[in-house]
Formats: C-alpha cells, sequence, structure tokens
C-alpha cells in the first residue's frame, strides 16, 4: 500500500524535487546515529540537526532527562522535517532506556568525551559495526549512567589552551568525519535497505505537500471503495 500511496502523493512535486528526493536516499544512513542527553541551548540542539541532516545521518535519539529539547527555527533551517527523530522523555532517567534500546539494535555507544580508554577520532574503526555517537550537555558533560554504558569513547585532538569544542562544533566535526569515511568501504552496508527508504520517502512527501493527510486519507478510501467492488 505504501507503494501506491508514494506514487499517488508524488504527482503533487515537481520531477525535479522527486529526483533529489531519490539522490539523498541514496546517501542517506542508519549505520551512524546521533544521541544527545540533556542539550539546553536551543541553538546547539538546532545546529547538530542541521549538520546531521547536511551529512545525511538520519536518525537522531534524544534524551530529556532535565532539559527539554528545543528547536530553533533559525538554526536547524527545517533540518528537523527531514529527520527521524525519536525523544526520550518519560521515566527520571531516560538516558538507561535510550542506551539500551539502541544496544538492542546493535548500536555500539560511543562517548564523544575524554576517558582513560578513549581514543583519537582519526583513530576509530568505523568498519566493526553500526555505532551511536553520544553527546552531553555543554554544562555537564554526559552524565554518569552514559558514560558507564559507553562502549567506546572519542575524543578530538586538541592544539590549544581551551579544553573543549562546544558540542554543535564537536558534533559536526564527528559526523562529517566518519560519515565520509564509511560511504568509501564497500563492505560497510551504510546504505538504507529499500523498505527504509519507501518509508522516509513516504514522510518527505508528506511534509512537503500542503494538506497531504487530506489527500492520503482520499486516497485510502479510494482504495477500499475499488477493494470492495472487485
Amino acid at each position: 500500500m505504501n507503494e501506491k500511496l508514494i506514487e499517488h502523493l508524488s504527482g503533487f512535486i515537481t520531477e525535479r524535487r522527486l529526483q533529489l528526493f531519490n539522490t539523498l536516499l541514496n546517501l542517506r544512513t542508519r549505520y551512524i546515529t546521533v544521541v544527545l542527553e540533556d542539550i539546553y541551548q536551543a541553538h546547539n540542539a538546532s545546529a547538530v540537526l542541521r549538520s546531521c541532516e547536511c551529512f545525511g545521518v538520519q536518525d537522531v535519539h534524544i534524551i530529556e532527562n532535565h532539559n527539554p529539547y528545543k528547536i530553533s527555527p533559525d538554526v536547524a533551517l527545517g533540518a528537523n522535517k527531514w529527520l527521524s527523530l525519536y525523544r526520550y522523555n518519560h521515566p527520571a532517567d531516560n538516558t538507561l532506556n535510550a542506551l539500551h534500546a539502541l544496544k538492542a539494535k546493535g548500536y555500539r555507544i560511543i562517548a564523544t568525551t575524554p576517558h582513560k580508554n578513549d581514543c583519537f577520532l582519526e583513530d576509530f574503526d568505523y568498519t566493526k559495526g553500526k555505532f551511536a555517537l553520544l553527546f552531553g550537555s555543554e554544562l555537564n558533560g554526559l552524565s554518569s549512567t552514559a558514560i558507564s554504558l559507553a562502549d567506546e569513547f572519542i575524543k578530538i585532538p586538541m592544539a590549544g589552551f581551551t579544553e573543549s569544542l562546544n558540542i554543535s562544533v564537536t558534533a559536526a566535526l564527528c559526523i562529517h568525519h566518519l560519515t565520509g569515511k564509511i560511504r568509501t568501504v564497500k563492505t560497510i552496508p551504510w546504505r538504507l535497505t529499500p523498505d527504509e527508504q519507501q518509508d522516509i520517502k513516504l514522510c518527505w512527501l508528506k511534509n512537503s505537500i500542503r494538506k497531504s493527510d487530506l489527500l492520503q486519507k482520499a486516497f485510502l478510501d479510494q482504495q477500499k471503495k475499488e477493494n470492495k467492488d472487485n
């Protein structure tokens, strides 16, 4: 049914737009995902989404233990419309649930923080399997729960007096570096599956077409009528 609905809704956008969808879907990945724990500054939250969208990382997992995740439209520039966002904001400590859920899906949890067992970004082994890049809050960094659940640790080498980068800059550097690396290795299954591409394409179409919900309802009603008549 999704395939027929996609074909129907595709008639309401330009051919150029449809071709762009197909091109970008072929570059999207879930081999890398991003996890944000308690980001409280809207411009940082939005800048990370923008980096994910620009470099083709489809999924962002948002942990809201203390700080609600706010998006600044002037910074995000609509990036959230093209991403799959997963928010964890119900129990007192959402970090545990979010990271266990990702581990259950086969993700390695990679904490972006200095640690005794860390390695530099350039030395990280991205070929061992899919991974989640974990970024902490601007003030306190990652929580003790996040650090205890991390499988590996990476850091960006510094050559100045300042000890750390802004979180949005750190995320952009990591995402840019690692998305570029995985696309050069033929044995890494970094592309979306056909079913994943189809699901995301449908979401993009709905987000691009005015009153897409009414168009979808009319189409589905027509399909039910035709099936009943047959």
